[in-house]
């Protein structure tokens, strides 16, 4: 018997949620604190409506996911675990590291399974990507930078590092393993006292390097991770079509004489199964309720990704 899964929150991604589960055919209700809207969603995807605060109570829904504004997801959360609810929870999965901390340790005393929207570690090429690094392709991880820029998505509560580094900071932390031992973080604010640009920068204990820039105010997209490797480099970019979202370059660079000398080659392009990653996500999600096994994105790993956006935060008040 599938899981019956409710959504929480039907804003822009929610609905994304919405319109996933059903396809997926585990979609029970939707909720949200503008029951109109919600109302809107159960009519078009024929499901019940339930309020928020009748949702956890509802014997009828096994799993909750949640694409609420971050302030709300951490006491939401612990009142859905309470009620023996499995969860899936959009990031950020707070807007501090206590709030996150209580909540997964909520659901890892109540053996619920708690899983983190990060969506892009379900992406197939990241996962191609990850799988070469495994494998030795790239030789030794040295430098990985991260470029996520477009324009608008402006939100009251979320900067442009908080709204957009997490998909980044999930994908460098799955390739290095480990966290960093230093974050220095820069922004600068145009519109508000909120971060319209942010970089990161971080160093891991092994000495590598990685580099993080998120814009919200750019005139063009870019959607482009980089891991610079001893052997290797590669680009996960997104915005390329799926024949060439994953390139990689097999330059040379070795000393003659005391210079520094280079080759450089044309980029193979790596075939990458296509698929929807948040679809392969919620499949993952369904899989964790069924089995009882621990997601791919936990909630300690995305803790880590909001030490180090409190870390890289930048005030402008």
């Amino acid at each position: 018997m599938k899981p019956r899964i409710a959504v929480l929150g039907c804003g822009y991604w929610g609905s994304n949620h919405i319109r996933t589960l059903k396809s997926l055919d585990v979609l029970s209700a939707v909720s949200d604190a503008n029951r109109p809207r919600a109302e809107g969603f159960a009519s078009e995807q024929d499901c019940r409506v339930v309020d928020p605060e009748d949702l956890f109570d509802d014997k009828e829904i096994d799993a909750v996911v949640m694409a609420l504004p971050p302030q709300f997801h951490a006491d939401y959360a612990i009142q859905a675990i309470a009620a023996g609810k499995d969860l899936l929870v959009e990031k950020p999965i707070a807007l501090t590291v206590e709030d996150a901390e209580r909540a997964v340790q909520a659901a890892r005393k109540a053996k619920r399974v708690y899983m983190v929207g990060h969506v892009l570690r379900f992406h197939p090429a990241f996962e191609t990507l990850k799988s070469l690094i495994d494998a030795g392709e790239l030789g030794e991880v040295r430098y990985i930078h991260s470029h996520r820029l477009g324009l608008g998505k402006f939100h009251t509560e979320n900067d442009a590092l908080w709204d957009l580094a997490p998909h980044d900071l999930s994908m460098i932390l799955a390739i290095t393993g480990a966290a960093p031992i230093e974050v220095r973080g820069e922004g600068a604010a145009l519109l508000d006292h909120l971060s319209d640009f942010a970089h990161l920068h971080m160093l891991f204990e092994n000495g590598l390097r990685s580099h993080l820039f998120a814009s919200r105010l750019n005139p063009y997209r870019e959607r482009r991770l980089t891991v610079v490797g001893t052997k290797a480099m590669a680009v996960f970019d997104d915005v390329e079509p799926w024949g060439r979202k994953l390139a990689v370059y097999r330059h040379a660079v070795w000393q003659d004489s005391g210079q520094w000398a280079f080759t450089t080659n044309e980029p193979t392009y790596v075939p990458v199964e296509e698929g929807m990653p948040l679809t392969r996500e919620l499949e993952h999600f369904i899989d964790c309720i069924e089995t009882r096994s621990e997601p791919r994105t936990t909630g300690e790993e995305a803790i880590e990704v909001l030490r180090i956006l409190t870390a890289g935060t930048v005030s402008h008040y």
